[in-house]
């Protein structure tokens, strides 16, 4: 990518999206184009149709996806299937009958089969039957990863796939209903600190394991891969490292400083016993994460923090 080529990060306004559009911008490239949901629905395909024929863009990162934790994709099913598939259809389509130079899109690391051998290998994918609580974005996102490579054998476009791990970091969403494990954790410590409450309800048994990487390592990955990378297969993108949703739990407690007692509600869902990527194919090309997992949760909790002043 040269400085002054024209680049579109389709969902820049989520935590992925605005992580990659930090880097670029850190990185001196200012003609990035960008989209509100209102601006553009991805969905509609007439409209993303008008959209890459008038600003035609040279690259294309495509972060934009209906995303939510355990709850909301059980729950929404038949919206993550049908949202998902939409715009990932549309944008990769007319990214290519437009001439875009590259493209990267971003998938999930809940595309493995529940059971596959840990830690999670490429290879793994399509082996054996998917977590049913999450299956249908899982689902989405396979045909993501199908409709990039495809296209590559079909018509030669150069289109990458990545697919990062548990992800935490700035615009984060925390609301309780349907965020992810690490930030419904911080806003239940939080809030339980705050109201001096004796304990705090989590999900399931604590015994799931889960690797997280901050998003600002993942946009890095993203960039780096978009520069250095061009192969069919798409890519692993985490830490390699991970822990039990109990450790987690109480490196939050910890950090946030409540005092009171965890309470788990084995009544609700675990998930995927582990979810470990093996990452030693980005590591072989060069990459490796810079924020460790204290760090991150550490400055994320100061984020979070801020936010709470402001609507005060």
């Amino acid at each position: 990518m040269n400085k002054s080529d024209k680049i579109y990060v389709a969902g820049h306004r989520g935590m992925v999206g605005s992580a990659i559009l930090r880097k670029l911008h850190a990185e001196g490239y200012t003609n990035t184009v960008t989209r509100t949901s209102r601006e553009l629905d991805l969905t509609d395909q007439q409209a993303v149709h008008r959209f890459f024929n008038e600003e035609r863009p040279h690259y294309v990162f495509l972060a934009a996806a209906k995303v939510g934790g355990i709850h909301a994709n059980n729950v929404f099913r038949a919206q993550f299937l049908y949202e998902n598939l939409m715009i990932q259809n549309n944008v990769i389509h007319h990214a290519h009958t437009t001439g875009v130079k590259k493209l990267l899109f971003l998938g999930s690391s809940c595309i493995y089969p529940k059971l596959a051998p840990q830690p999670l290998k490429e290879e793994s994918l399509l082996t054996g039957l998917l977590e049913q609580t999450n299956e249908p974005y899982a689902i989405a996102k396979i045909a993501g990863i199908k409709m990039a490579e495809s296209y590559r054998r079909q018509y030669g476009c150069d289109f990458i796939s990545a697919m990062p791990t548990n992800l935490y970091g700035p615009n984060d969403n925390y609301d309780l209903s349907n965020s992810h494990v690490l930030p419904a954790l911080i806003r239940k410590f939080h809030t339980a600190k705050m109201t001096d409450a004796p304990a705090v309800e989590v999900w399931g048994t604590g015994s799931p394991m889960r690797e997280f990487l901050h998003v600002d390592d993942l946009a890095d990955a993203c960039y780096f891969l978009m520069q250095n990378y061009d192969g069919e297969l798409f890519v692993n993108i985490g830490t390699g490292e991970d822990l039990t949703i109990k450790a987690l739990a109480e490196l939050i407690q910890e950090i946030v400083g409540f005092r009171g007692k965890l309470q788990w509600d084995t009544s609700k869902p675990d998930g995927t016993p582990r979810k470990l990527m093996d990452v030693s194919r980005l590591h072989a090309m060069g990459w490796k994460h810079r924020i460790g997992l204290e760090e991150g949760i550490r400055r994320v909790y100061h984020e979070f923090q801020q936010l709470e002043l402001a609507k005060v």
